[in-house]
């Protein structure tokens, strides 16, 4: 899908392909082994090898809306997939993320930011991660600095 090609959509639909292409590249990337799951593990694979991280997903539901430190630590994540100008999206439903992500309750608890990472030696794609860049730089044009996708139902 060209950038063209996304405008054109009607919002229901462009939001609806964005969610089952976020829903492809999460399972595509866990099954290569390219995500890192959690806030504090995300962080320091930002810090260590920033050029690694290709894509940033960040979850609250309605029960973590008032979590001050995880609002700040969304912040700064925020902040620097900007200055690395990484790609970043929000879900609204951190459950139906972990679902995807997750294969324990381990995982469920701290699912709030998911990186999708691409290995230096084995350089995985996805053509599913490129509609979801295009998504974010036409957000970015409409001044949605961080969209948010709506993962579909199972």
């Amino acid at each position: 899908m060209t950038l063209e090609e996304a405008v054109i959509q009607k919002p229901s639909e462009r939001a609806q392909c964005t969610g089952k292409a976020l829903e492809e590249v999460l399972v595509s990337a866990k099954a290569n082994d390219c995500l890192t799951i959690g806030v504090y593990e995300s962080a320091k694979v930002m810090n260590v090898d920033p050029d690694s991280v290709s894509f940033c997903v960040l979850a609250m539901d309605e029960e973590f809306e008032c979590d001050i430190a995880l609002q700040i630590h969304f912040t700064l994540i925020q902040a620097f997939c900007f200055d690395n100008d990484i790609s970043v999206v929000r879900v609204n439903d951190m459950q139906r993320l972990s679902e995807i992500v997750g294969d324990n309750a381990e995982q469920f608890e701290d699912a709030h930011c998911v990186l999708i990472t691409n290995p230096a030696e084995d350089s995985w794609e996805d053509p599913a991660l490129e509609k979801l860049h295009l998504f974010c730089e036409e957000s970015r044009s409409y001044n949605e600095w961080v969209p948010e996708i709506t993962l579909p139902e199972r």
